[in-house]
């Protein structure tokens, strides 16, 4: 008899566009942007299925996905867990002679792979949110209520409602309405849709196999969720502000999740990071997110002054100022710099007198002699993305330009 973690397959969808993350997405999907100086956002999807003991996974890519194919190669087909893998899927038109119409749709055109694999759970979640997760009480709860859908659900303010699926409930979680983005005046708490689902496996693929032949977006959320209530199946609602994970810190948020789709988020979910008492501590050696392992020493600095700041691996830091911000690995900062709240991607190169402030700095670039960013908005335009929040974000650079 099966044990119950090999039991579930797990699908991550990851083939986004990510066109509110521009130009962080210029030449990448939304998951795999780095993140918190070391990581992907798509580490935190795999690593919460790993800890929780969910070792199957299939990544569903689409849109500029090498990077993504890169990473996961490189972090994850060689992680070394029990009976684990993570294997990338591009669309293959098996069933449609296109690309992947919607979320749903992803997950048909490769339901070869749940034949394949036999499960019983398939759970489908995001690739490209920021947050942990015991997946395995869901599974549970699922299990439990004896649902055919459970979607993992997050507590918000009513005025948030219309950037999320919004989920009604009776008094047992069972779903009786879902709401797509609806504006709702009354000021209340109400349930949103983190985009993450169980299904029992026959259920979906019959769902699937239904949704595929109508005229459709073949979309979870703004589809089959809303017909799967309509007829009155069992679908339940997990909230995920009941869930822990092991070791959470008091000063943590008791439940932790964000949604990074635009370059204000991104940069918030950065900040949650830093401090004394941060609101997500990854120092957590019971729930760790895994990145991918690269050769490099350890950061050096000297003569230089650092506050509330991340500082990765293989960094060297000569005689500057650093507050506020993330600096990524194999990141070189010359004399008289000075960086302020701000994410420095790996491999960039930031030379002499230097500024930065309120800005992201994407992955190789070379910032040359006296560059200041971040301090003139209008003169900032004229070289970089400027976002309409005020945050300055310079495009991903050239590897040529470096010897490791």
């Amino acid at each position: 008899m099966k044990k119950e973690r090999e039991e579930v397959l797990a699908m991550v969808m990851a083939g986004g566009k990510g066109e509110r993350l521009y130009p962080l997405t210029l030449e990448r999907t939304k998951p795999s942007i780095p993140f918190g100086g070391k990581y992907r956002i798509i580490d935190f999807a795999l690593s919460n299925l790993v800890n929780s003991g969910i070792y199957s996974t299939y990544v569903l890519v689409q849109y500029k996905s090498q990077s993504l194919i890169e990473h996961i190669r490189s972090a994850w087909a060689k992680r070394g867990f029990s009976r684990h893998f993570v294997a990338v899927v591009p669309p293959q038109m098996r069933v449609e002679k296109e690309w992947y119409r919607g979320t749903a749709d992803s997950i048909y055109q490769n339901i070869n792979l749940i034949y394949d694999f036999k499960p019983r759970f398939v759970a489908v979640f995001g690739g490209d949110h920021i947050y942990r997760m015991n997946i395995k009480d869901m599974i549970d709860y699922h299990i439990r209520k004896k649902s055919q859908l459970t979607i993992s659900t997050i507590p918000v303010e009513s005025k948030y409602a219309s950037q999320f699926g919004i989920v009604q409930v009776d008094s047992d979680n069972r779903v009786n309405k879902f709401l797509e983005k609806p504006s709702l005046s009354e000021d209340k708490t109400v349930l949103a849709s983190m985009g993450n689902y169980i299904f029992n496996t026959d259920f979906l693929i019959e769902t699937l196999e239904n949704d595929a032949n109508k005229d459709t977006a073949h979309d979870f959320g703004k589809d089959i969720v809303p017909y799967l209530v309509d007829k009155k199946s069992e679908v339940f609602a997990y909230d995920f502000s009941h869930n822990r994970i092991p070791s959470l810190k008091k000063h943590e948020a008791k439940y932790y999740w964000k949604d990074v789709g635009t370059i204000p988020s991104y940069w918030e979910a950065n900040a949650d990071l830093l401090g004394k008492y941060p609101k997500l501590d990854l120092d957590n050696q019971d729930w760790p997110i895994y990145a991918s392992h690269l050769n490099c020493p350890p950061a050096y600095t000297i003569d230089s002054r650092i506050e509330n700041s991340l500082i990765c691996e293989g960094t060297r830091i000569f005689g500057s100022k650093i507050n506020n911000s993330i600096i990524g690995r194999a990141v070189i900062i010359e004399e008289g710099c000075f960086i302020d709240n701000s994410i420095i991607m790996d491999f960039t190169h930031i030379d002499k007198e230097s500024s930065i402030k309120g800005g992201i700095i994407d992955r190789f670039n070379t910032i040359p002699k006296k560059t200041k960013i971040g301090y003139n908005k209008e003169i900032d335009k004229e070289k970089y993305f400027v976002d309409s929040s005020g945050i300055t974000v310079v495009r991903r650079g050239s590897r040529k330009a470096y010897y490791f």
